[in-house]
């Protein structure tokens, strides 16, 4: 079996072309848009949060006893504060809410865009009902992966916190300089893991889950006994995804600078950056059940009568 990487790319943009600009219709970019919108909401998120005490002095140089005594200060802080401590539990309760609800959201988002850029049209009630048994299964299978996601940053989180105390309290030696390393190697290796099982999920899972109407962990299962016997394949295609990114990312920084920043305007509103880079999802959203249609009509998402004619918009 022949397994190629740049000509289902080549179709995959060539059904980019021909639904968003063969013709060009603002309204089809809108709605098409909505869906990839919601299909790429949990996508890169991320938080930060800050805080400080009164008990240290700034100015001070830094000293490792002050961040294990934080923990205490911190509470200490929270019993004398009850009003801030009744905000941040509630901020905490609203954040993992929200979280959850937009995975939700782009669970099911998922299968509408992939839908139209399937069908070529732009829908977004139509999927939204059809695809409910999947996206909800979908959405289950990725609370349960982030759980263990976040599991597994704690337990690095803590196991950190006790190498650094060890530093702390013993002269630094060669035996740490190993254990950093092992533990920088092994967070790479959990790392890529993840990136190839979040890669693996969105390309080829998702679609098979679409063309058979199954489970998540059903998808998963004929997904990885494809992957047996075609491994290296699949492990080069997450590879080549990585260098498109890298290529998208320099393109839509380079087109930052050279609009003068006007660029970055649209791009920071989510929704306008889904239309805005729409050809860029459409292609990618297609390219994924492109190179899984090699292996066989079992695996490919796309109406025969579809391959060669565009439906209705």
């Amino acid at each position: 079996m022949n397994i190629a990487f740049f000509e289902p790319l080549s179709r995959a943009w060539r059904r980019m072309t021909k639904a968003l600009f063969k013709p060009f219709e603002i309204g089809k970019w809108f709605i098409v848009g909505f869906t990839a919108f919601l299909a790429g909401l949990m996508e890169g998120h991320g938080g930060s949060s800050g805080g400080g005490s009164s008990k240290y002095d700034l100015g001070r140089d830094f000293d490792f006893g002050d961040v294990i005594d934080f923990p205490e200060y911190a509470w200490e802080w929270l019993m004398d504060n009850p009003g801030w401590f009744t905000l941040i539990i509630f901020i905490i309760i609203l954040a993992i809410s929200l979280i959850i609800l937009f995975t939700w959201l782009s669970s099911r988002g998922k299968f509408m865009f992939l839908d139209n850029v399937v069908h070529d049209r732009a829908k977004v009630t139509q999927p939204w009902r059809e695809y409910r048994t999947e996206g909800n299964s979908l959405f289950a299978w990725r609370f349960v992966f982030g759980l263990i996601c976040f599991a597994v940053i704690i337990l690095f989180l803590i196991q950190a916190f006790y190498i650094a105390l060890d530093i702390y309290e013993n002269d630094f030696s060669s035996q740490h300089v190993l254990i950093i390393i092992a533990m920088a190697i092994l967070v790479l290796l959990v790392i890529l893991i993840i990136a190839y099982i979040s890669s693996f999920l969105n390309h080829f899972v998702i679609p098979i889950m679409y063309k058979h109407s199954i489970s998540v962990t059903r998808a998963w299962r004929r997904f990885l006994q494809l992957f047996s016997y075609h491994w290296f394949h699949f492990i080069l295609f997450g590879l080549f995804m990585f260098l498109l990114n890298i290529l998208v990312a320099i393109v839509i920084i380079m087109a930052i600078l050279f609009t003068c920043c006007i660029g970055l305007l649209l791009l920071i509103i989510p929704y306008i950056n889904a239309v805005v880079t729409l050809p860029i999802s459409y292609t990618f959203m297609a390219y994924g059940p492109e190179f899984l249609a090699q292996f066989g009509s079992e695996f490919d998402v796309f109406p025969e009568e579809e391959t060669t004619a565009t439906s209705e918009g």
